[in-house]
Order: structure tokens, then sequence, then C-alpha cells
């Protein structure tokens, strides 16, 4: 990095420098923040497919039962879908706010026993599939925001702090060697000139 070596120069690098320190701690905090929250929606995800294979596991042995020939098709609509974003450190993500199912009206004698049962199932496993995947995209975007966030904080603490510190560094010691040599030259000139007052 060229760094001009002057008086200039060594301010704006102790401004950069100062504003880089201010910065890096809240670009920390985000980070461990983002952090935290990874752990706990990957919890939550981990969870909800539990939850998931659990229901599906305990429905295998009656699951057959759709192989009727019954006519299934829009006995369970999705009425009301709402999602709504939060804001996670910085970070929009997209969370369920409702999910509603409508089921078709019918006639408890003409089908058969297991019908509301399923249908409960489905429900509850559509349910489930919408959380999971609300919960992949938020851990998509936190994890996006985390690399970035990291990123920033290496980029701080191993490059531009670095090259502050060493800009600094370097104009200290070219300036003190201007000073030197300046007072050096003082002395020689004052010599010189007590010498030439001395052959007068």
């Amino acid at each position: 990095m060229a760094v001009k070596l002057t008086k200039s120069e060594l301010k704006r690098q102790k401004d950069a420098l100062k504003r880089f320190r201010r910065y890096l701690p809240t670009l920390q905090l985000k980070k461990q923040q983002l952090q935290m929250v990874i752990r706990q929606v990957e919890a939550r995800l981990a969870e909800q497919e539990r939850l998931r294979r659990q229901r599906l596991d305990g429905a295998a042995p009656w699951l057959g039962l759709f192989a009727e020939e019954f006519p299934f098709a829009d006995w369970l609509k999705v009425s009301r879908l709402e999602t709504d974003t939060a804001n996670i450190a910085g970070v929009e993500i997209p969370v369920l706010r409702a999910l509603e199912f409508a089921t078709a009206g019918h006639d408890l004698f003409l089908t058969p026993p297991w019908v509301d049962e399923a249908l409960l199932l489905l429900a509850d496993l559509a349910r489930l599939d919408v959380e999971v995947g609300l919960l992949r995209r938020q851990v998509e975007r936190l994890d996006a925001e985390l690399r970035v966030t990291s990123q920033r904080v290496n980029l701080f603490e191993k490059v531009k702090i670095p090259e502050a510190i060493e800009g600094i560094r370097r104009i200290h010691i070219y300036l003190g060697d201007q000073q030197t040599a300046a007072v050096v030259r003082g002395k020689i000139a004052k010599s010189n000139l007590l010498r030439r007052m001395g052959e007068t």
C-alpha cells in the first residue's frame, strides 16, 4: 500500500484507524448474534423435520388406504397462507403468520372412517412442509449475511487495521527522520555560520 509520508496523511490514517476500531466491535457483535440465531433456527428446523418424519412413520401402516378409489381431489385446500418478514440482526427473514385449510364438506356415512384422520394428517404435514421451507430460507439468508459479516470482520481485523497501523508507523518514522535531519542541518548550518564569523 502506497502511503504519502505527510502530516495530513498521518491524520487521515489515524482517523481511519479510529473508525475501523469503532466499527469492528459492532461487526463482531452482529457476527455473534447471527451465529446464535442460526443455531436456534437450525434447532427449530431439525425439530420440525423430526416431527414430520414422526407423523409419516406413525401413519405409514394406513397410508395404503389412499390407494382406494375415492375422489380426494379438492378435499383439502389452503384457504389462507400469510407470511411476513422479521428483522433479525439486520436481515429480513420470512416467517409464517397464518396457515389455514378448508376441507370439503362430506357425508360421514358415505366416506370411509379414516378420511377425517387422513385429512388432519395431510393438513399437519402441509403445515410442517411450509414451516420447514420457511426455516430453510431463514437459514440460507442468515448464512449469507453471516458470510458477508465474517468477511467484513476479517477485512477490518486482518487488512484495514494492520494497514493503518503500518502506515502510521511508516509516516512517524519518516517524519522523525525528517525532523532529525532538519536538526542536524540546523546544527551544521549554525557551526558553518559560527566558523565563518570566526574567520572574519
